[in-house]
């Protein structure tokens, strides 16, 4: 069972899908074809409160580690050009996508953007714009927090029902 925990904790980090993959795949009991990177992955069937807890604090621990990334490791990487049009290219989408969020309503406008459980939305991403808009460490952590533990609820809740829904 830990070999599946830590394989938990992996999924959430990987940036774009989060804990939006890694949740699905903690309750799922049967075996997903098709996945990027993996071909075909089995699902783990652990308990939904080990799963939830698990998976959201794993995400909600990267939010440190990713905006420290941001703050200060990032500027090395921007020296190679093809990571830096990359990383141009996300900031400009982030932005107008954050911008209007956290402009108007602050830590609960970050911690509903990074809550919306779809790609382009999350800890990687808000980070990644919180770094940017000057947020602030202590007022991002608890941004990432809230919005993690929200986006945890909403992404445990549709996949426990759909699953029990279609009996896998």
């Amino acid at each position: 069972m830990l070999s599946k925990l830590i394989i938990l904790v992996l999924l959430s980090w990987v940036p774009v899908f989060e804990l939006r993959w890694s949740i699905p795949i903690g309750l799922f009991s049967g075996t997903i074809s098709g996945v990027p990177f993996f071909g075909s992955l089995e699902g783990f069937a652990l308990p939904f409160l080990l799963v939830f807890f698990v998976c959201v604090g794993a995400n909600a621990v990267l939010g440190f580690f990713a905006y420290f990334f941001f703050d200060k490791i990032i500027h090395f990487f921007l020296l190679v050009p093809f990571l830096n049009n990359f990383y141009k290219k996300l900031v400009v989408r982030s932005q107008k996508r954050a911008k209007p969020l956290v402009d108007k309503y602050g830590l609960i406008g970050m911690a509903v953007f990074i809550a919306i459980p779809l790609p382009g939305s999350g800890t990687w991403t808000g980070a990644l714009v919180g770094n940017l808009l000057n947020f602030g460490y202590k007022r991002f952590f608890l941004a990432n927090l809230i919005g993690v533990f929200i986006a945890g609820i909403l992404v445990s809740i549709f996949f426990a029902g759909a699953f029990s829904l279609l009996g896998i």
